[in-house]
């Protein structure tokens, strides 16, 4: 996934990066042990900064690991985090780690993205949800994002389309605004481009979802019933490595008695 560099030199980067995090420099200048004045110098370029102050404010800025690679290059200096595909071996134990986990909570839904919202791993409970959808969405590489959105998906299941379908779309614009992503760009405008229709039968979906008064859920059709979710996403706490940054899990869990109970009477 590639960046897009708005400005040249590291100066202009982090003050972008400053102003997008609505901070001033002296504020930033505190956060990170330094000065306004010389916070002042880096952003116009009369200072260039150290390697590990680059860091630093990039720290302080809330920089994702990509783009800390980026600002490095940018002020002379080599990458500092590698990107290590996820089929390599020192991802094992990693990839044993994550299997695990979803495993351990089927029946109820459970995937893991990376950073284009690709799925890089699901369970049992993922494979019952996506059950008869168009077999060209599940080749890979399998899109969270298309799955979900496309009229030959889950879309036409999803009892709340509008309501999630707002979501998912106001969760890619945040994440475009954190990192310039031209491939996530368009995919986010393929995405937001599918149209919206009717359920089967014709019948318009959009039900209240004021029956789970503490978080969003994902109301959708499966064998015939009516089951309701909310979402978790989980990442990787100080990932050293973009690929393990980039990755999120995404649960399912029971927003009601009766989607809690049909979904453990698939195992029992």
């Amino acid at each position: 996934m590639t960046t897009v560099a708005l400005d040249t030199g590291v100066g202009p980067l982090l003050r972008s990066w400053r102003e997008r995090s609505r901070i001033s420099q002296l504020e930033l200048a505190l956060r990170a042990d330094s000065s306004a004045r010389h916070i002042s110098f880096i952003e116009t370029g009369r200072a260039r900064p150290s390697e590990e102050m680059v860091l630093r404010l990039a720290e302080h800025l809330g920089v994702p690991v990509r783009e800390r690679n980026a600002l490095l290059v940018v002020a002379g200096y080599a990458p500092r985090y590698t990107e290590t595909a996820l089929d390599d071996p020192a991802m094992g134990a990693l990839r044993e780690g994550m299997d695990r986990l979803l495993q351990g909570y089927d029946p109820y839904p459970a995937l893991v993205v990376d950073g284009m919202y690709n799925v890089v791993a699901a369970n049992q409970g993922i494979a019952r949800m996506t059950a008869g959808v168009a077999e060209h969405l599940l080749a890979p590489p399998l899109n969270a994002m298309r799955l979900t959105l496309h009229p030959e998906g889950l879309a036409p299941r999803i009892r709340n389309l509008r309501e999630w379908r707002a979501d998912l779309l106001a969760q890619m614009e945040r994440q475009i605004a954190l990192v310039r992503s031209a491939e996530l760009r368009a995919l986010y405008e393929e995405v937001a481009g599918y149209p919206v229709e009717p359920g089967p039968g014709g019948r318009e979906w959009d039900e209240p979802s004021s029956s789970v008064p503490f978080a969003l859920p994902l109301v959708i059709e499966q064998d015939g019933r009516l089951l309701s979710f909310v979402a978790s996403i989980a990442t990787f706490n100080t990932p050293m490595d973009v690929t393990v940054a980039e990755l999120a899990i995404e649960t399912f869990l029971p927003a009601d008695p009766g989607t809690a109970a049909y979904l453990r009477s698939l195992v029992s």
